[in-house]
């Protein structure tokens, strides 16, 4: 049995501010997300798979088709 992982790491963003209502109600709608610049947060994502190696290919899973990874191909928009 063979275990296989892919590590991906990748950024993103999100805007809690409305500018039609004042700061306090802001503030107490989206809390500490508030900002009327917006802020991200940086991600790691760890995929794993086990499985026995085919004799055929010499392969556990086929990487291309089993384990895509984010990689700013339209998986995120803004």
């Amino acid at each position: 049995m063979v275990y296989l992982t892919r590590k991906a790491e990748f950024s993103a963003s999100h805007f809690y501010h409305n500018p039609e209502i004042t700061p306090d109600e802001n503030a107490r709608i989206f809390g500490k997300c508030n900002n009327p610049n917006g802020h991200g947060h940086n991600y790691t994502l760890e995929v794993t798979v086990k499985g026995a190696v085919d004799p055929k290919s010499g392969f556990v899973v086929d990487l291309k088709q089993s384990l895509p990874l984010p990689s700013g191909n339209g998986w995120f928009r803004n």
